[in-house]
């Protein structure tokens, strides 16, 4: 019995040695597995906190290109916001200039009449101390040789003294009358020719040609095509002569309407950068440049509306305005001479002490009528007022446009403003050609009388008006009537229009049919 409890104390001493062991170890291993955690999470923070500070670093980066796209932003709007107001204060300073200027020559005016009515005085003043000395020396004379009472000395002289102070005065005040008249009269020869000499333009004459250049011969071949059918469409979709010569690399286009001159040149210059000339790309090209021409013409009208400082005109009257750009009168551009006559009457107005803008305004449209001409009947100063009455302008303006040929009677400073700065602007030397005129509003009439017909879609005068091409509707129109308008538009010529030579009338029937592949 006692044999066999010693192994099993024994086996309970190693038991217990053994965990105490195993307890010793695991404290050690779990030590050592600690310290290796504490070891990494520190590493791992350190990473974190270099990934962060990266992080913010590339942060910052970007906050200072940021920051710096930001102020090189503000900085050139401010500039741009220095720029403008730089510009509006010359402007400024420029029409304080001219305003001090006005001022100026208005005080030395009032200065020069202040001088003739204080000079005006003296010599009244002195005519009165001369008839008191001369009051005296009759009275003295009456005393002693007429023996007469002083009462009655004082009456005949106070008698013939007031006759003859009436007769000095007359005679002094027509002298005064004359000499104000003759002041009045150089005046305004003065403000008139400062007003013309301070919107002097050059003049240009204005043609019914226009040359396109080309790079080379060979595409005078190709824009006449095979059997000419090129040049054929070209013409019939712009109602305006291709004039192939023997210029070198140059055709030109002839047509009386400068608008649709323009479109032409526009589409052919388009063609010949583009190289593929058929009918189907000048059909094309030519809509294009119709719509091209029609952003051009609000442009004109923009840029003359601004440098007359006229503001406020509605969209359709802008229209208006650009075509005055392509339009004539008597040789003499139409926007031109609109512009020149808003000038003077802008100025005239400024000398008389009347509202600048309005004369402005005023003058600027009185011939807006003759755009209108060849669609609205009746003198152009009546059609223009009527049109800027329709949409809503001032009614001085209104009146002042129908008065400037007196078709309406002028009754106010502004209507004969108007009406003299037109005068000037038409009447200096060069202005106008009466030839140029005359030839549009004939070719104008023919289009007119060929477009009152029935059933005619476009009609054209093309050869400087030797022919009438005639483009009918083929759903409308057959061959028999086709044959029949051509008649009647000749005959209708032959007996409204006055016209040298002959003139031929071509009535185009052309039916398209079209499909697409798909």
């Amino acid at each position: 019995m006692k044999n066999m409890q010693v192994p099993y104390l024994l086996y309970l001493i190693i038991t217990i040695a053994m965990l105490a062991i195993g307890f010793v170890l695991g404290a050690i291993f779990q030590k050592y597995i600690y310290k290796t955690k504490i070891g990494s999470i520190d590493e791992y923070a350190k990473r974190k906190k270099e990934e962060a500070e990266k992080e913010i670093e590339a942060e910052r980066r970007e906050m200072r290109i940021q920051m710096k796209e930001e102020i090189e932003k503000k900085e050139a709007d401010l500039q741009n916001k220095i720029k403008e107001e730089q510009r509006q204060i010359q402007e400024i300073e420029s029409r304080l200039l001219r305003k001090e200027e006005i001022a100026d020559r208005k005080v030395n005016a009032a200065e020069r009449k202040e001088k003739e009515l204080l000079k005006r005085e003296q010599e009244i003043e002195h005519l009165k101390k001369l008839a008191e000395e001369k009051l005296r020396q009759i009275e003295d004379e009456f005393y002693k040789v007429a023996g007469l009472t002083q009462e009655e000395a004082r009456k005949v002289v106070l008698d013939n003294m007031e006759k003859e102070l009436e007769r000095e005065y007359s005679k002094r005040l027509k002298e005064m009358e004359e000499d104000l008249q003759t002041n009045i009269q150089e005046k305004a020869k003065v403000i008139l020719s400062e007003a013309m000499e301070r919107c002097a333009t050059d003049y240009v004459s204005e043609t019914t040609v226009s040359v396109v250049p080309l790079p080379s011969e060979d595409l005078k071949g190709r824009i006449i095509g095979r059997e000419g059918r090129n040049i054929r469409t070209f013409e019939t979709l712009t109602g305006v002569d291709i004039l192939v010569d023997d210029t070198p690399e140059a055709v030109t286009l002839s047509c009386f309407d400068p608008i649709r001159r323009e479109v032409a040149k526009h589409a052919l210059e388009h063609l010949i950068i583009d190289g593929r000339i058929h009918p189907a790309r000048i059909e094309d090209f030519v809509q294009e440049a119709e719509q091209e021409v029609e952003q051009m013409i609000l442009k004109e009208a923009d840029e003359a509306l601004l440098s007359v400082s006229v503001h406020g005109v509605p969209l359709e009257i802008k229209k208006l305005i650009g075509k005055m750009k392509f339009r004539t009168s008597f040789g003499q551009n139409l926007l031109q001479h609109s512009i020149e006559s808003a000038t003077i009457a802008g100025i005239i107005a400024s000398e008389l002490g009347e509202n600048v803008t309005l004369a402005k305004r005023a003058a600027f449209l009185h011939d807006i009528g003759k755009v209108m001409g060849s669609e609205i009947e009746g003198p152009h100063a009546l059609v223009g007022a009527d049109l800027l009455k329709r949409y809503g302008e001032n009614p001085l303006v209104v009146h002042a446009v129908a008065a400037h040929h007196n078709e309406v009677k002028p009754e106010t400073t502004l209507d004969v403003i108007v009406q003299i700065a037109d005068t000037l602007s038409a009447t200096r030397p060069g202005a106008r050609r009466e030839n140029l005129e005359m030839y549009i509003k004939r070719l104008e009439e023919i289009e007119r009388i060929a477009m009152s017909v029935p059933g005619i879609k476009k009609a054209f005068v093309v050869q400087a008006g030797r022919e009438v091409r005639i483009m009918v509707n083929p759903a409308e129109v057959d061959e028999q009537l086709a044959s029949k308008i051509s008649h009647d538009v000749a005959k209708k010529i032959e007996e409204e229009v006055v016209y040298p030579g002959i003139i031929k009338v071509t009535v185009v029937r052309e039916t398209r049919y079209t499909d697409y592949a798909k």
